[in-house]
């Protein structure tokens, strides 16, 4: 194996990928694996697991062999690796769907050394001709992703990957890195036993994403009506919608199109070429939306996701946490809204009955999780954090439903040392559902059997709810005083802190868990939204230019740039290949291979809109357009009359209102109070100010169609600016 010196690794990098810096812990994740290193990685999704396999198989001596679930993630990573090259047989994928032909072609490419990267399945991976084939070529070392697949508590488990590492042993011993977006201490503890790492380099990075906003709503007999509004307020963003049957997917992609929202079904029902046709519709941005079972979301590597719905609330919180993570991989905006029913749930919990009885537990176990998560009030990234073994130190993070519509905390002290007691009591030996029993009195047959009736904190809570109770404790493990056992998952056990809470209780406030039975959620709930290109004008033009050679190649416009290469792009408007290589994630290769008609698109708009670059480095004359801004800006400043401004810029008044929209649209804060107050009475500034602020979209249009019978459109136009300049910037 050729270990490139750590200093080479960000030269490496930028001359391959494009990127001038490595993200969180990608380095030292790369130099574990290139110093032969067994590594371990756990990383959400978007954190750039990818890179971490696909860098130091491009400088390692050999092929790389990458364990991967799905063919369809395998033909999406091998496109965006051969962008990257001018060389299409650096990457190759091995599996079913491909002719004899074609896996001869593959294995010529491996032997003659052109492939750095083969995916396989692990079906792929054990079959005998293919062990043979592998046993005869040099292999750099092994990536087995999606490694969650590997455990029983993990939300997608495989048992083929069970037999990975007999496989890698009889192949040949390398080093091997595990990766996976999703891993709470239990997987993680069954991915290092089951792949043998146990003196693994381990990686844990933050789960937290911080751009992604969370909000659950109660599934009612409008979800249908909410989820077609929602959509239609945000036009031509992509998203996802995972239902859990596959006649649910049929019948709600259906009445969105009726709806005229660009959408399509995906389940493993339908035949592979529809399947896999729409599928790739979506991913090359023909339709908006795609409604889907869990079946997809493993096969595709979509950066600009703007939203997952689930229709259905997912059977685990791995499988959320998985799901929604496709939403903003690239930063930026990323809504995750889904409805929950508890008779969901329940009939989930009758679907497994007739499998063994250790799959119920585990499945029943997850389902509670699922369940406490959803229904409770606390900040939704704290409880998934602490979910994945990660403290969020904030109490608010400020972008989830609870912490925009938080509830009032009570106190709980009591109510706390009862469930510290009890746990003690029953020897720190029964999980959370049985704990609960125990303190309200509810004598189970189990409880019962154990004479744990007899007991004297049996009964200790009698006054109060279950769900109250099980609030109390779930609130407790997020705050420290109890945990959960790793291998006998779930058990309950009391920490330091929750036995020194004994001796000397102090205040505990918690908050109470949502009903989901008439809430209704607040209209004003409005998620953090991620950046957004520095000129819009010409970040359209470009994406469309994107979608456009994207279509004639048949591959996914983000493989082309992705979204940040083009908010870059629309900001410092380079005009050669040299400045295009220089863009955070484009680097020589891209640039040359789809650079000239980017830079011809965007010479042409820098000349026709007379725009000073900031690569210039001479002094260019601001345009007349400007000059008016900043003109119109001072004479506002200066409270002049808006019938004066106009007159000194040779404009019209309605020219001058275009002028002062554009201004506040670009992000600028302009009082224009004085002239309002002076022809506007304050209770129709307060109507039509209300009307913005509850209304689904600031269009004028809509607005004056809304409000002109009682106003005019010019007082429209000018509370309208008010109210984008106020509380927009």
């Amino acid at each position: 194996m050729t270990i490139e010196p750590p200093t080479s690794l960000p030269k490496v990098l930028k001359a391959y990928f494009g990127f001038d810096k490595f993200k969180g812990n990608q380095e030292a994740i790369i130099q574990s694996l290139l110093d032969g290193r067994d590594t371990f990685v756990i990383m959400p999704t978007g954190g750039g697991k990818s890179l971490c396999y696909q860098l130091p198989s491009l400088i390692s001596e050999g092929t790389a062999i990458v364990i991967s679930p799905l063919i369809a993630l395998m033909k999406n990573q091998v496109d965006a690796m051969r962008s990257f090259s001018e060389n299409d047989s650096i990457a190759h994928f091995l599996n079913s769907s491909l002719t004899k032909s074609a896996i001869e072609q593959v294995k010529t490419d491996i032997v003659e050394g052109r492939t750095k990267l083969l995916y396989v399945a692990p079906e792929s991976l054990t079959k005998e001709e293919n062990i043979e084939f592998l046993k005869s070529v040099p292999i750099s070392f092994y990536a087995v992703d999606e490694a969650h697949c590997i455990s029983e508590w993990g939300h997608d488990f495989r048992p083929e990957y069970r037999r990975i590492r007999p496989i890698i042993n009889e192949i040949g011993q390398k080093p091997v890195i595990a990766l996976t977006a999703t891993a709470t201490p239990k997987v993680q503890h069954d991915i290092q036993k089951n792949l043998a790492m146990n003196n693994a380099a381990i990686f844990k990075s933050s789960f937290n994403r911080s751009n992604l906003y969370y909000e659950i709503r109660p599934k009612t007999a409008n979800t249908e009506r909410d989820i077609i509004r929602f959509i239609k307020q945000r036009p031509n963003k992509s998203g996802i919608i995972y239902c859990l049957s596959r006649r649910s997917v049929e019948e709600l992609a259906e009445l969105l199109r009726v709806n005229n929202i660009r959408a399509l079904p995906y389940h493993a029902g339908m035949d592979p070429a529809t399947r896999s046709a729409n599928q790739d519709a979506f991913l090359m941005e023909e339709v908006d939306v795609i409604v889907a079972t869990i079946a997809f979301g493993m096969g595709i590597d979509k950066p600009d996701v703007r939203f997952v719905i689930h229709y259905d609330m997912p059977k685990s919180l791995e499988g959320y946490y998985q799901e929604t993570g496709r939403s903003g991989r690239d930063g930026g905006e990323g809504v995750c809204l889904t409805f929950y029913s508890r008779k969901d749930l329940q009939k989930m919990e009758k679907f497994m009955q007739g499998k063994p009885v250790t799959e119920q537990e585990i499945g029943r176990q997850l389902l509670m999780e699922t369940a406490s998560y959803a229904e409770s009030s606390l900040c939704r990234r704290r409880t998934l954090l602490h979910y994945f073994g990660e403290i969020f130190t904030g109490e608010n993070c400020g972008n989830c439903d609870n912490c925009l519509n938080p509830k009032k905390k009570v106190e709980a002290k009591d109510d706390l040392a009862a469930a510290l007691e009890c746990i003690a009591a029953l020897k720190e030996k029964f999980k959370t559902e049985y704990v609960v029993d125990v303190m309200v009195g509810r004598a189970t047959s189990d409880v019962r059997s154990y004479k744990h009736d007899e007991l004297e904190v049996f009964g200790c809570a009698e006054g109060s709810s279950p769900k109250f109770i099980n609030s109390v404790i779930q609130q407790a493990i997020i705050a420290g005083y109890i945990e959960r056992g790793i291998e006998n998952y779930g058990i309950l056990r009391l920490t330091d802190k929750g036995k020194r809470f004994i001796k000397k209780p102090e205040s505990f406030k918690i908050v109470e868990d949502n009903d989901y039975i008439d809430d209704e959620i607040p209209e004003d709930i409005v998620p953090k939204s991620g950046a957004c290109a520095a000129d819009p004008e010409l970040f359209s033009i470009l994406s469309s230019l994107r979608r456009k050679i994207a279509a004639g190649l048949k591959l996914p416009p983000y493989v082309i740039f992705q979204d940040p290469s083009l908010e870059a792009m629309a900001t410092t408007y380079p005009i050669t290949i040299d400045e295009l290589a220089n863009i955070s994630g484009v680097g020589l290769g891209k640039a040359k291979r789809y650079g000239d008609d980017f830079i011809k698109v965007i010479r042409t708009y820098v000349e026709d809109n007379e725009i000073e670059r900031p690569e210039d480095l001479r002094v260019r004359t601001v345009a007349n357009k400007s000059k008016m801004k900043i003109a119109v800006i001072q004479a506002i400043d200066r409270k002049i009359d808006f019938n004066e401004i106009a007159a000194g810029n040779g404009i019209d008044f309605n020219q001058l209102l275009d002028e002062i929209e554009a201004i506040v649209a670009s992000g600028t804060k302009i009082n224009i109070s004085y002239y309002i107050d002076d022809i506007i009475d304050p209770e129709d500034q307060k109507e039509i100010f209300e009307y913005f602020r509850t209304a689904s979209s600031d269009s004028l249009d809509e607005a004056c169609r809304e409000l002109c019978p009682d106003f005019s459109e010019e007082e429209v136009r000018l509370v309208r600016i008010k109210f984008l300049s106020d509380l927009g910037n």
